[in-house]
C-alpha cells in the first residue's frame, strides 16, 4: 500500500497528513461514483425514452383499433336490423358504461391513498432524535407512539 502514497512511506506520514490523504481518496472515490451513476443513467434515460416512444406507439395503434372495431360492432348492430342511428348509439352507450366504471373505480382507488403517513412518522422521529442530539430512547418512544398502519394495497 506503501506504492499508493505520493511522496514516501505511511509511517512517515503525520496523523494530519494521513487524515487528509484519506478525504482526498474519499473524494475521488465519490467523485468517480458519481460519473459512474450519471453515465448509467444517461443510458438507462435513452433507453426508457425509446420504450416510451413505442409504447406511444402502440397506443396510437390500439385507439385505432378500437374505433375500428367500434364501426364493425354498429355496422354488426345494422346487419342484424337496427336502424344506424340506434346501433351507433348503443355502441356509444356501451363505451360511456365502461368509462363510468372505469372512473368508479379510479375513485375508489384514489380515496385509499393515505399520504405516506408512515414515512412521515418516521421522518418526525428522525428530526426529533436529531433535535435531541441523538437520545435513542425518546426517538424509540416516538415511533412507537405514532400511528404506524401495516402497509396495504
Amino acid at each position: 500500500m506503501s506504492e499508493a502514497l505520493p511522496g514516501g512511506r505511511m509511517e512517515d506520514k503525520s496523523l494530519g497528513e494521513l487524515v487528509a490523504m484519506a478525504s482526498s481518496n474519499v473524494s475521488s472515490l465519490i467523485r468517480a461514483e458519481m460519473d459512474l451513476a450519471k453515465l448509467e443513467l444517461k443510458d438507462d434515460a435513452k433507453k426508457a425514452a425509446l420504450g416510451s416512444v413505442m409504447f406511444a406507439i402502440a397506443g396510437l395503434c390500439a385507439g385505432l383499433i378500437v374505433i375500428l372495431l367500434s364501426i364493425a360492432a354498429a355496422y354488426g348492430l345494422v346487419a342484424a336490423g337496427i336502424w344506424h342511428w340506434a346501433a351507433f348509439l348503443i355502441v356509444a352507450g356501451v363505451y360511456a358504461l365502461l368509462a363510468g366504471a372505469l372512473v368508479g373505480i379510479g375513485y375508489l382507488r384514489i380515496r385509499k391513498i393515505d399520504g405516506a403517513k408512515r414515512t412521515r412518522a418516521e421522518l418526525r422521529a428522525d428530526f426529533d432524535m436529531l433535535r435531541h442530539r441523538g437520545d435513542a430512547d425518546d426517538a424509540v418512544d416516538a415511533v412507537d407512539a405514532a400511528d404506524t398502519p401495516a402497509l396495504t394495497d
